[in-house]
C-alpha cells in the first residue's frame, strides 16, 4: 500500500481527531497516499500535488513553494506492517485518510482484518471525498465515513468532484456524515442544493470554515456556526488547527 511519507517512515500518527462528528477523540492516524481529487486548497497536496501535474494550488504563490517528487513523499508498505504500527500505539480509533483511501480500498480492508484480529473492538473512521462507492465488505468493516463532497470552492469541474451514484450510496448509509468545506456565503446554496438533490440527512451534514490557521477560520466561524444554529446542521471546528496549527504529524 501506498501511503504518505512523514520524515524517516509513513505518516502513522497518534492525535487526536480534530474534525467531524467524533472530534477530540483520541485516533490514530494513517494517511494514504494518492488522490483522484485536486482540491485548490488541499491541505496535505503532498498526497498528489506531485512533479508533472498540471493542478494548480494557492500555494503556488508562497516563495519557495514547488510540487513533490512522489517517490519522495510516498511510503510503501505491506497491510500487516501497517497494522503492526497502529497496533503500537495504545488508542482504540483508526481514523484512515488520504489523500483518497478508497482507491487503496484492498489493502486498507486486509489491515483492518489484522488489527480487528488484536482488538476486536477496534473502531475504524474512513476520510473519503465520496466519489467513490466502497464495496460491501469495506462498508461493513467501517464504523464510520466521514464523507467531503467537494462545492466549486475546491476549483474542479462539477464532473470530477461529485459522483451521483456515490453520493447516494452514502446519503442511504447510517455510517456517513457529511462535511462541507465553507470559503464563503455563496457555498451555502451549494451546501443546501447537493443536500435536496441527493437526501442528505440534515441532522448529518457539518459545515466547516475553510482555513489553515486560526485567524482563516475565525473569518467566518461565527457567521457559519449560526447558519448552523438556525438551520439545523452541525458546526465543524479545526480543533488541530487552533491546537498545533498547520503541522503534519499531529
Amino acid at each position: 500500500m501506498k501511503l504518505a511519507r512523514l520524515g524517516d517512515g509513513p505518516e502513522i500518527f497518534h492525535t487526536i481527531q480534530g474534525e467531524g462528528v467524533s472530534v477530540g477523540a483520541p485516533a490514530v492516524f494513517i494517511r494514504a497516499s494518492r488522490c483522484n481529487l485536486h482540491c485548490v486548497w488541499c491541505d496535505t497536496d503532498h498526497t498528489w500535488n506531485f512533479k508533472g501535474t498540471p493542478w494548480p494550488h494557492e500555494k503556488d504563490a508562497l516563495p519557495g513553494y514547488a510540487k513533490y517528487r512522489k517517490a519522495e513523499v510516498t511510503w510503501e508498505i505491506e497491510p500487516l506492517e501497517a497494522a503492526q504500527q497502529v497496533l503500537a500505539f495504545v488508542c482504540s480509533r483508526t481514523v484512515i485518510t488520504g489523500g483518497e483511501p478508497l482507491l487503496q480500498e484492498k489493502a486498507f480492508l486486509e489491515m483492518i482484518g489484522h488489527i480487528r484480529k488484536r482488538q476486536p473492538e477496534h473502531l475504524f473512521e474512513v476520510e473519503t471525498n465520496g466519489t467513490r462507492i466502497p464495496s460491501p465488505e469495506f462498508h461493513a468493516a467501517v464504523n464510520q465515513f466521514n464523507v467531503s463532497p467537494k462545492l466549486s470552492n475546491a476549483a474542479m469541474p462539477e464532473a470530477v468532484r461529485l459522483d451521483a451514484k456515490a453520493l447516494t450510496f452514502f446519503a442511504f448509509s447510517p455510517k456517513a456524515w457529511f462535511k462541507f468545506v465553507v470559503a464563503e456565503s455563496a457555498d451555502l446554496g451549494e451546501v443546501e442544493a447537493l443536500r435536496s438533490a441527493y437526501a442528505l440527512p440534515r441532522e448529518r451534514i457539518l459545515l466547516m470554515p475553510e482555513g489553515r490557521t486560526c485567524a482563516e477560520l475565525d473569518r467566518h466561524a461565527v457567521q457559519l456556526a449560526e447558519i448552523c444554529r438556525d438551520q439545523g446542521y452541525r458546526f465543524c471546528d479545526r480543533l488541530h488547527i487552533r491546537l498545533w496549527g498547520d503541522q503534519r504529524g499531529v
